[in-house]
């Protein structure tokens, strides 16, 4: 076993055990695109399957979109060599977002969520408890830093959420890792990566601004991510604005809460 895939399983299982993310008896639907990220997931997950001290079970399933010229059976033949249990999806979601997006506009958001509408329903129909995804420490924290960024709120990609609707859960047991270590070890495995060619070819995406910009803190100031990374662990609500979480602590605030008539002009 080499250094980084130590490192990895390392990150993974306490990811696991940190944030509760696998239990005994579960059936993990793992999406697989052909990524490297989701690649090393399955690796990973499969290798932990073997030493874990509880019994949960896999399902390798690969979502083909429609994008022209995707190996799908190139894919399957390598996820079936793995020993694992292989569910191959085909939807043509590629030709609704090329409708729905304008020329020129990132297609992601469509994307991701027609995509996740479609791993929910999969899971379901397979029995699966949780679904796994290979999202790294790095997206995480471009999660966080786009999310303030643009849209004016402190949140990014938890370790473990529940869906909208309360159907499914959804884990990120490579959460703690950090990207670059994963595409070293993608390199090492000489995994059959296949690339996006819808919205990993895009130039104008926010997050590989964000990526950018962190990657030059990076480089002047080492260990930027990693400092970004902890505080998101470590956060200190007492310092900041939210006005929840004030009236959690101090019960209703007739100042904002119930103004009385003199003092609506304040309020505003």
């Amino acid at each position: 076993m080499s250094r980084l895939q130590k490192k990895l399983l390392q990150k993974a299982g306490g990811a696991i055990a940190d944030f509760g993310l696998i239990e005994g008896g579960d059936r993990i639907l793992v999406g697989v695109s052909g990524g490297k990220d989701s690649f090393t997931l399955l690796h990973l997950l499969q290798q932990l399957q073997r030493s874990a001290p509880i019994d949960f079970s896999l399902v390798a399933c690969n979502l083909d979109q429609g994008h022209p010229g995707f190996p799908a059976a190139r894919l399957e033949a390598y996820l079936r060599g793995t020993g694992a249990e292989v569910a191959m999806i085909k939807q043509d979601t590629f030709s609704i977002v090329k409708r729905l997006v304008p020329e020129g506009e990132t297609t992601c958001a469509v994307c991701s969520r027609l995509r996740r509408g479609i791993l929910y329903n999969t899971a379901q129909e397979l029995g699966c408890s949780k679904i796994a995804l290979g999202h790294h420490r790095d997206d995480l924290i471009e999660s966080l830093l786009l999310s303030m960024l643009f849209t004016g709120k402190m949140r990014s990609m938890p370790p473990r959420l529940r869906s909208d609707d309360g159907r499914n859960v959804v884990i990120r047991p490579l959460c703690t890792a950090a990207e670059a270590d994963i595409a070293a070890f993608a390199e090492e495995q000489k995994f059959p990566i296949i690339p996006c060619d819808l919205c990993g070819s895009q130039e104008n995406l926010q997050r590989l601004k964000v990526k950018a910009l962190l990657t030059q803190l990076e480089t002047e100031h080492p260990g930027v991510r990693a400092s970004i990374f902890g505080a998101m662990g470590n956060i200190m609500p007492e310092h900041l604005l939210d006005r929840r979480l004030v009236r959690e602590e101090r019960g209703p605030d007739p100042w904002i809460d119930e103004p009385a008539e003199g003092l609506v002009a304040l309020r505003v």
